[in-house]
C-alpha cells in the first residue's frame, strides 16, 4: 500500500469530472475532506476506501458517495491490478439532498449496490459533456448529472424513507433569495422558525456544510454563471452577489476557482479534449 500523501483539491463551483485508469501505486488522502460530493464510480479492477471503522473494496460496478468534510483515503486496491474509476465532485442542487440518503458503510461513505442499469452511460455522459465543446457545457453536464442521480435513486433501498429537514429546504431557498442582500444567521433561523444554533447544527448536519459556507458557495455559482452568460462589469456581478467591495469579491472568487473572475470569463472559450484524464490529484 502506497504511503499517504495529501492530495490538493480544486475548489468546485458546480461540478468537477475526471475518468481515471490508474495501478497499483495510486493513493488519495484528504484527512478532512473537502467542501463538495463526491461520487466515484469502479468500471474495472478495484479500489479501496478507508475510513474510521477499516475500509471498503468496491469492485466493478459499485458506487462510493462521500459527503463533504469526510475523509477521503482512497487507492487501488492492494490485490488489483488496477482499477478504471468515474468520478464528479459537485455541489447539489437543494431538491437533490434527499437522493443522496444512501446505506452508509461509515459516517459520510456511502456504498450502492446493485449497479442501475443505466447510470454508468449517464456518468459518460457527464463527464463526455463537462469536457465537450458546448458553450454551456457545464448546465448540459449538471442537467445529466441529476438524470443520473435520480437513476440511482431508483435501485437505492433507503429511498422510501429518506426525508430531509423540510426547516433546511426552507434555509436554502431563504439564501437563494437573498444573494445579494446581508444576510445574517439570526434572519435565516427567524425565516425558518429555528433558533441559530439549532439552526446551525441542522443545516451543517443535513447538508454536510455551514450556512455561511453554502451561502457563499452560492454566490461564487451566480457569480460563475453571470460571468459565463452576460457582459456586466465585475463590479455589477459583485453586487448582484451581495458585495460591496469588487476587490474583496474577486480575492473570494480567486479562492474558489483558482481563478480571478475575468480570468474565468476568458477560460470558458470552448476546448477539445479527447482523451481520459490523467491523474492531476483533483478526483
Amino acid at each position: 500500500m502506497a504511503q499517504p500523501h495529501e492530495f490538493s483539491h480544486t475548489p468546485v463551483i458546480r461540478l468537477l469530472t475526471g475518468h481515471y485508469r490508474e495501478t497499483s501505486g495510486y493513493r488519495v488522502h484528504r484527512p478532512d475532506g473537502v467542501g463538495d460530493w463526491l461520487l466515484i464510480l469502479t468500471i474495472t479492477g478495484a479500489g479501496r476506501f478507508g475510513h474510521v471503522g477499516g475500509e471498503l473494496i468496491s469492485g466493478p460496478g459499485d458506487w462510493v458517495l462521500i459527503r463533504p468534510g469526510t475523509l477521503h483515503d482512497y487507492a487501488v486496491a492492494p490485490a488489483a491490478a488496477g482499477w478504471e474509476l468515474l468520478w464528479v465532485h459537485f455541489h447539489p442542487r437543494a431538491h437533490w439532498l434527499e437522493w443522496l440518503d444512501w446505506p452508509a458503510i461509515a459516517p459520510g461513505l456511502m456504498l450502492l449496490r446493485p449497479d442501475p442499469p443505466k447510470a454508468a452511460e449517464r456518468f459518460h455522459e457527464v463527464h463526455r459533456l463537462m469536457h465537450g465543446d458546448l458553450r454551456q457545457r457545464e448546465a448540459f453536464a449538471m442537467h445529466a448529472l441529476e438524470g443520473l442521480l435520480l437513476e440511482c435513486d431508483l435501485m437505492n433501498p433507503l429511498a422510501a424513507t429518506s426525508h430531509y429537514d423540510a426547516r433546511v429546504r426552507r434555509a436554502m431557498d431563504y439564501l437563494d433569495g437573498n444573494l445579494a442582500s446581508k444576510v445574517l444567521l439570526d434572519d435565516v433561523a427567524a425565516a425558518v422558525g429555528l433558533s441559530s444554533s439549532r439552526l446551525a447544527h441542522l443545516f451543517t448536519a443535513e447538508t454536510g456544510q455551514s450556512v455561511q459556507r453554502y451561502l457563499e458557495m452560492r454566490r461564487m455559482q451566480r457569480a460563475s454563471e453571470l460571468l459565463a452568460r452576460t457582459g456586466f462589469s465585475v463590479l455589477q456581478i459583485a453586487e448582484t452577489v451581495g458585495f460591496d467591495s469588487q476587490f474583496y469579491f474577486s480575492q473570494r472568487f480567486k479562492r474558489w476557482t483558482r481563478q480571478s473572475p475575468l480570468a474565468f470569463r476568458q477560460s470558458l472559450r470552448p476546448v477539445h479534449r479527447d482523451r481520459v484524464d490523467t491523474p492531476s490529484g483533483r478526483g
